[in-house]
């Protein structure tokens, strides 16, 4: 019976909120260029573009932190990096220099275009989190007991809150040993997640509401023959996912490789929360009500 091992699984969950709220505090986290600026290259070769690990390779004898690479046209490419000093610059050109052709452009992104970025993805945030709410409360509005709409709602954004901050945790742990940064890729992975775990919440969700108006069994009961039934649906649909995201992260290069890591994650997390903790949620809150 999933929702008598609850406070089990609050524990683990908690365990792993609070860990990963410590590291934010403590190492916090590591910003890509999007967020705190940087230098960007544009390179046009004379007849064939070197691959991206071809250009890593030569690019690894300097100290430029987390390098992106993206091809543009038949021989173009653009590497953005943090910001470096003319003679670094020079010195990459001339490492770069077999079968160049001319440097396009080359330019700083000020820390001003950074504070924009972090502001913005804070709004998305937030938008995305309060959208969430509402939605769920109109959708579930015709719950009348044993709980109000709004507190599936709110149980369905804590459960977010989860599968977010277990990602984040990971990824404050990559920066402090292996020097990962948050990329603009990265925060898109984690918002898609969001939409991702908040999908097989309300699938759970729309289920108690059905056995709600069909069964006899009291709440608990009713959640937990839910969760039963929308187990196989939620590890089946979780686990294509995850079969299309190693993929990614296997095979679809450096650029794409912690963005799909970050799906990764927050797929396991988002998984874990809508079986075992959004429901249980619901329980424990009920009980306290009754209490």
């Amino acid at each position: 019976m999933i929702t008598k091992h609850r406070k089990i699984y609050f524990l683990i969950s908690i365990g792993l909120i609070i860990t990963s709220i410590v590291f934010l505090f403590v190492y916090g986290l590591k910003p890509g260029i999007d967020f705190t600026g940087g230098s960007i290259m544009e390179l046009e070769y004379e007849v064939q573009r070197p691959s991206n690990e071809e250009i890593r390779n030569q690019l690894n004898q300097f100290d430029l932190g987390q390098v992106h690479i993206q091809p543009t046209g038949d021989r173009g490419v653009i590497i953005r990096m943090k910001d470096i000093p003319e003679d670094l610059h020079q010195e990459i050109l001339s490492a770069l220099s077999q079968g160049l052709g001319e440097e396009k452009r080359f330019e700083s992104i000020g820390p001003v275009i950074g504070k924009e970025l972090r502001e913005k993805t804070n709004i998305v945030v937030v938008a995305v989190l309060l959208s969430m709410i509402i939605y769920i409360a109109i959708a579930f509005r015709k719950v009348k007991r044993p709980l109000k709409s709004w507190q599936y709602g709110i149980a369905s954004v804590i459960a977010l809150f989860h599968d977010i901050l277990i990602p984040v945790g990971v990824f404050i742990i990559l920066g402090k040993l292996y020097n990962v940064e948050i990329t603009i890729p990265v925060v898109t992975a984690l918002l898609a997640v969001l939409g991702y775990s908040i999908n097989n919440t309300v699938v759970v969700f729309d289920r108690i509401r059905e056995n709600l108006s069909r069964r006899g069994e009291d709440f608990e009961e009713t959640v937990n023959i839910s969760i039963k039934q929308t187990l196989s649906r939620q590890i089946n649909t979780s686990l294509t996912t995850l079969f299309v995201a190693s993929a990614i992260f296997f095979f679809g290069g450096a650029t794409l490789q912690y963005f799909s890591l970050a799906l990764i994650l927050g797929i396991i997390a988002g998984t874990y929360s809508s079986i075992f903790l959004a429901g249980n949620i619901l329980v424990a809150w009920h009980k306290i009500r009754k209490a």
